[in-house]
């Protein structure tokens, strides 16, 4: 559950930033005919495009080692598996 909040906290806040983003009237920075256009910023997509990728990455990461902790504890209680794996 802590894993499935984590990457809905991170999607929401993509979101957010995307929302703030988006504005009415701006072209892609693409070579054509208009003059003196308003062209949208491309550093914040590159930002948020990496930011998804190193958040499915973290959460890959977590799930594997949520999978070694399932196969070494098999119960559900937070507690019991924090007394297993204390030294």
């Amino acid at each position: 559950m802590k894993i499935v909040s984590m990457d809905v906290m991170s999607t929401g806040v993509i979101a957010y930033y995307v929302l703030i983003a988006s504005r009415d009237g701006l072209f892609s920075p693409i070579v054509g005919k208009v003059e003196n256009p308003a062209y949208s910023d491309p550093v914040p997509q590159a930002v948020i495009l990496t930011a998804i990728v190193i958040g499915f990455s973290i959460q890959a990461l977590m799930l594997v080692g949520v999978m070694k902790l399932a196969r070494d504890n098999p119960t559900l209680e937070t507690s019991e598996i924090e007394k297993n794996n204390t030294p």
